[in-house]
């Protein structure tokens, strides 16, 4: 460290990543100080420690700089080791093979929480030294309420730092949650006073429209006792905020490092939460007459097609916090969990209201492109219900997908659904406020006694009384033959919600 000007953290870092081979460890060269342990590395570290610098000013980054120098064969290799090196701390759980630095290696609190303020994941350490030794994380992700499991935790009412670190949380959920919010999902077991003192926090905390907080210092020490600080760094992203701890004295670099890489850290968590059980609606969205367009279209054309309109899609489904499911094909499919300020259910009917909207400048800019007289349209179903939400992966993929027959029924929707129409189910829309129902026109279309078409508001029908099912082209609607659904023709925007 003393001839690169290196810190022991980054060090140890470059270890865990493979860029230097681990030091072997021992007491020491004869006649030399008193030293119970000092690390050695061959002469070719330096060397190698060289390069990485060199490389880093051309611009590499650090997962190409591991690519190109690290190399775990020559971890294990036998080497000519220099004594005359500085000693180093042997890394306490960073294997030597890649850049393997994950969420597992936090030795300290370390947790994820969703946009309600929920616990989705939390290490043993957050689960031991934070919220208590018997505290375990229920399979229903509603009765993982973070400020309740806070104000319960012995350890953290105890600690010297409680307040401040109370009021940071509570300064990042002021910029997702109103307070009504903040009140609906708490409800609080813990002591009174402690209640009072969270929504007085809260209403203390000036409503800003800065930069979020991205860290704050917690001494967790109990009060009257020798101080134990750590630092609280906080990352967001779409799928929720994660906090993770370290000590003061620690240089923090390998936890910063970890931090820095945003796609490893979200993925890592997204591996390691637990599937739960959550009310959520499901829109499953197809693309009309997919096979004949398809069939009409180059490849590349199509993929141009596709990608076309799942980036349009994009950010309308952001913006009513959707997520996404698998795709299969040309067909979307997207989750909408409970949200702090909103409905869900809303949030996806009116999604859906969106999407069709946007496919028409879309068909319209492919029709002036194509010269053709195809029609771009998206048939799209809606259900709800109460399943278990999780995850499948692969080492560099995370997906997505709920378990159950809820999303089987509003993928069905979707193919009952033609022209465009947005099908909903009897349940989901019997689950809004009176007022969100005003908000809809929804119905059954009929044929009066002259073979007319007519509209008969706010009814439903079930499947089997709307198709033939003695036709063979229906049989896939026969697991759903008596689920009362109807269509939604319009949102009043003004009268939603």
């Amino acid at each position: 460290m003393n001839q690169t000007g290196i810190s022991r953290a980054t060090l140890n870092n470059y270890i865990g990543q493979g860029i230097l081979p681990r030091p072997r460890v021992d007491k020491g060269p004869p006649g030399g100080r008193t030293t119970p342990r000092i690390g050695y590395f061959p002469e070719s570290a330096l060397d190698t420690l060289v390069r990485v610098r060199g490389l880093k000013n051309k611009g590499f980054k650090m997962a190409e700089i591991v690519e190109l120098v690290g190399n775990s064969e020559d971890a294990d290799a036998p080497t000519s080791w220099n004594h005359s090196s500085a000693p180093v701390a042997k890394p306490k759980t960073a294997p030597a093979t890649g850049f393997q630095l994950t969420v597992d290696h936090i030795e300290s609190p370390a947790y994820l929480v969703n946009s309600r303020f929920e616990v989705e994941w939390a290490n043993p350490a957050a689960l031991n030294e934070l919220f208590g030794d018997d505290i375990r994380l229920s399979d229903d992700i509603t009765e993982r309420k973070f400020f309740n499991m806070l104000l319960e935790a012995p350890t953290v009412v105890a600690a010297e730092g409680y307040e401040n670190l109370l009021e940071f949380h509570l300064a990042i959920a002021k910029m997702r949650l109103s307070k009504s919010a903040l009140v609906n999902l708490e409800s609080f077991t813990g002591d009174f006073q402690e209640t009072e003192k969270l929504i007085r926090i809260f209403d203390s905390i000036p409503a800003e429209n800065g930069p979020p907080p991205s860290r704050t210092e917690f001494n967790m020490a109990p009060r009257g006792e020798a101080e134990d600080w750590y630092s609280v760094h906080v990352s967001f992203f779409r799928e929720g905020i994660f906090f993770a701890y370290s000590k003061i004295q620690d240089a923090g670099d390998d936890l910063l490092t970890l931090l820095s890489r945003r796609d490893i850290v979200i993925r890592d968590l997204l591996k390691r939460r637990r599937p739960y059980l959550t009310d959520l609606a499901v829109l499953v969205a197809d693309l009309q007459s997919s096979v004949k367009i398809c069939a009409e279209l180059p490849p590349e054309e199509y993929f141009q097609l596709i990608n076309d309109v799942w980036g349009a899609m994009e950010p309308i489904l952001r913006r009513y916090f959707a997520t996404h499911g698998k795709h299969v094909g040309d067909g979307m499919v997207s989750y909408f969990l409970p949200q702090p300020d909103s409905n869900f259910l809303m949030n996806a009917l009116s999604c859906a209201f969106e999407m069709r909207a946007c496919m028409v400048e879309i068909s319209r800019r492919w029709r002036h492109q194509k010269n053709w007289l195809n029609d771009l349209i998206l048939n799209i179903g809606i259900h709800e219900g109460q399943e278990w939400f999780g995850t499948f992966q692969t080492p560099t993929h995370v997906e997505f997908t709920v378990l159950g027959d809820t999303i089987n029924m509003a993928g069905r929707l979707s193919d009952l659904a033609r022209d465009g129409a947005v099908w909903s189910t009897k349940s989901l829309v019997g689950k809004l406020s009176s007022k969100e129902r005003q908000g809809l026109r929804y119905g059954i279309k009929r044929f009066d006694e002259h073979g007319g078409e007519i509209i008969v508001p706010e009814t439903f029908a079930r499947i089997s009384n709307l198709v033939d099912m003695d036709n063979p082209r229906h049989e896939k609607f026969a697991d759903i033959a008596a689920l009362a659904v109807t269509e939604v023709f319009e949102i009043d925007k003004e009268r939603e919600g």
